[in-house]
């Protein structure tokens, strides 16, 4: 039926997702399916209810004495974040939740045993920025939200209850410049190819 556009194919429900981080300026994926390059890595396992990312323009108005709506609206900013829970604990995992932080190996006291690790927040200032893919698959149809620059840029809290797991909350926020896009997406879905 010529302009139907009610279509239950185009409708999408996540059955897999994954979050990969990496230095900034590490090589995105071409495309929707190419395995991710070096220097990339996985963030493991994250809770299945709290992979978020949001886009939040602002806006200014314009009124005037003549209409009761704006005579004018114009785009201020824009922002846009990922929010993340992560079950793994481990060393980059840490150092994406805290925006940095150094690892050191320490002896076990009397120099017997495994050995143990110490790993201290960045200072003020001292936070560094990451990249991030979001890569979302739907059956056949594969979206992956690019990143190049992000950074964490709120607090940490995790609880450490005895009846739940304990997560680390990853919330990064989008940086941008003139010069590149500060997020865009890759897809092989064919909905998204452009309309004549």
């Amino acid at each position: 039926m010529a302009g139907e556009t009610t279509n239950a194919t185009q409708i999408v429900v996540p059955s897999r997702t994954r979050v990969w981080l990496a230095p900034v300026g590490t090589a995105a994926p071409a495309d929707a399916t190419v395995a991710m390059g070096a220097g990339w890595y996985s963030v493991g396992l994250t809770t299945e209810d709290s992979l978020k990312f949001n886009e939040e323009p602002s806006f200014e108005t314009v009124k005037s004495a003549q209409t009761d709506y704006p005579s004018r609206t114009f785009q201020t900013g824009d922002a846009a974040t990922i929010e993340v829970d992560l079950q793994q604990w481990n060393a980059q995992n840490f150092r994406a939740v805290f925006g940095g932080g150094e690892i050191t190996e320490i002896t076990p006291e009397g120099g017997i045993g495994a050995t143990h690790y110490r790993f201290a927040p960045p200072r003020v200032g001292g936070r560094t920025e990451i990249a991030a893919v979001i890569e979302v698959i739907d059956g056949g149809k594969h979206y992956r939200y690019i990143v190049p620059r992000a950074m964490q840029m709120e607090g940490v809290q995790t609880d450490l209850t005895k009846a739940k797991e304990a997560v680390l909350p990853l919330r990064l926020a989008v940086q941008g410049g003139d010069d590149s896009d500060a997020w865009y997406l890759v897809t092989d879905d064919p909905s998204f190819a452009p309309t004549p």
